[in-house]
């Protein structure tokens, strides 16, 4: 046997990599011997480590400081991915690119002011009624607080009001108004931006991808137009498909809304059609402020009976509906969701969270297409059943199919 236990070269049937008419190789002195053995690997993979590190948190940096342009941009993205279909139908049907792009850009903000007017007049009509049945539910909890075995008593509430009358006043409440005052008008900048940008996106998206793709040839530009066609699949799919979900969604527990008496049926219909688009969270929070209108509205049984409808309409659509509309798109983990929800909410509060989700299927569908239409980035592929009985894995197990 070899010495320290190896194989020869006739046991292991491999190939010397050192051939005899080539000179010895000089060993490593000095620094470079430093950096040859296991420590030193292992110090120049840590620097490596540090400065890609260095990289992300600089661009991360970038980007909250940028977040007035990047958000609308990114909003603008995934909404020309959904709406790029019918773009694609009009030009199909002999309209100029040009025309079908503003009848696509004008239907998206009919219906998107259609739908703001219908909450808005859904609330103005019932708002008298719901303030009326909040004040009776609030003197229902002050009547049982005061039933407890502890004292709370009339100075107590009275301390709360007048304390809650002079924050309202305050200078600090002034300065919350005026910073409020401030992001509507950073809201609408990004509007106007996010407009413009999707308006360009829906006309010229492909000549802007080739445009950018300029740099480079062969394989790599190839890798760019799979790269392109998959993210704009992917999102494209996640919004259509989250949408459909969650219109259902709403359909079904707002009419379970009305059947039990809740005010303010349209205004929760539309909240938990939007909360849909945040997972993991936003049927949770949607079906958490239902059932508290109910309580507050109508009664304690009634909100159960909301909790209950919720419950069971999130169980048809995650067990049901959402499998059979989303199909491939939305191929994560809920563990990776969840990172994702945090990273976005961290970095972009609201908005990030509901962005958080498509750009990280969209990455994971990029490294699945990265080598090839259906061969993944090296690091990312199946071990295959000979390579795990190779490497003595044990029992070979049939990889996980999403991320």
């Amino acid at each position: 046997m070899a010495p320290f236990g190896r194989r020869s070269r006739e046991q292991t049937g491999s190939r010397d990599p050192v051939r005899d008419d080539e000179p010895p190789r000089r060993p490593l002195r000095g620094a470079s011997a430093l950096w040859a053995d296991g420590f030193g690997r292992a110090g120049t993979r840590s620097l490596q480590l540090l400065a890609v590190l260095a990289l992300v948190a600089v661009l991360v940096f970038a980007v909250t400081q940028l977040t007035l342009v990047v958000i609308p941009v990114l909003i603008a993205l995934v909404l020309a991915a959904a709406i790029s279909p019918l773009v694609g139908f009009l030009r199909r049907k002999g309209l100029p690119s040009l025309a079908a792009t503003w009848i696509a850009l004008v239907a998206l903000v009919a219906l998107l002011a259609l739908v703001l007017w219908l909450v808005v007049r859904a609330v103005v009509r019932q708002w008298d009624e719901l303030r009326d049945q909040a004040l009776e539910g609030f003197d229902e909890l002050q009547a049982y607080v005061e039933g407890l075995p502890f004292d709370i008593t009339e100075e107590q509430v009275r301390s709360v009001r007048e304390s809650l009358s002079g924050l309202l006043q305050s200078d600090a409440f002034g300065a919350g108004a005026i910073a409020g005052v401030s992001q509507t008008v950073d809201f609408v900048a990004g509007f106007f931006i996010m407009v413009v940008v999707l308006f360009f996106f829906l006309k010229d998206g492909p000549q802007i991808w080739e445009f950018l793709l300029r740099p480079f040839d062969g394989h790599r530009y190839a890798r760019g137009r799979r790269v392109g066609v998959t993210t704009i699949a992917t999102l494209g799919g996640y919004v259509r498909g989250t949408a459909i979900v969650a219109a259902v969604d709403a359909v079904a527990i707002g009419i379970g809304l009305a059947i039990v008496g809740v005010p303010l049926v349209v205004p929760l219909s539309v909240l938990v059609f939007l909360l849909a688009f945040i997972p993991l969270v936003g049927a949770t929070l949607a079906g958490i402020l239902s059932a508290l209108v109910a309580l507050v509205a109508v009664g304690p049984v009634e909100a159960l009976v909301v909790v209950a409808i919720v419950v069971v309409v999130n169980q048809v659509e995650g067990d049901f509906l959402q499998p059979i509309v989303m199909g491939r798109t939305l191929q994560l983990h809920p563990l990776v969701i969840l990172f994702a929800l945090t990273a976005g909410t961290v970095l972009a509060g609201l908005t990030g969270a509901v962005l958080a989700v498509p750009i990280a299927a969209s990455i994971w569908r990029a490294v699945q297409v990265w080598d090839g239409p259906e061969l993944p980035a090296r690091f990312a592929r199946p071990k295959t059943r000979d390579a795990l009985a190779a490497g003595g894995a044990g029992p070979v197990v049939e990889p996980a199919s999403r991320v």
